[in-house]
């Protein structure tokens, strides 16, 4: 499984989605839109639009913090190998 988080320091959603990464020792690649416009541009490639946060799970984009804090809760498989049922 590849995981991406695009983000940007400034973010209030952002920093939502990275204290609940930090809270729970989660690491992921983490891309951030304003310190690298090249990240921006592959959002926008591969979800569309620049907002952020978007966790981008296998090439499949996820907006919203509390989505993206969902998805990590009942989906994430920490030994990643796949995503729980």
């Amino acid at each position: 499984m590849t995981l991406a988080l695009y983000h940007y320091i400034g973010c209030p959603y952002c920093a939502r989605v990275r204290s609940f990464l930090d809270q729970t020792s989660i690491r992921v690649t983490m891309k951030d839109i304003h310190a690298n416009p090249a990240f921006r541009d592959e959002l926008v490639k591969i979800g569309g639009r620049a907002q952020v946060p978007c966790l981008v799970v296998d090439g499949k984009a996820l907006y919203e913090s509390a989505d993206i804090i969902d998805w990590f809760k009942n989906k994430y498989d920490p030994s990643g190998n796949q995503t729980k049922n």
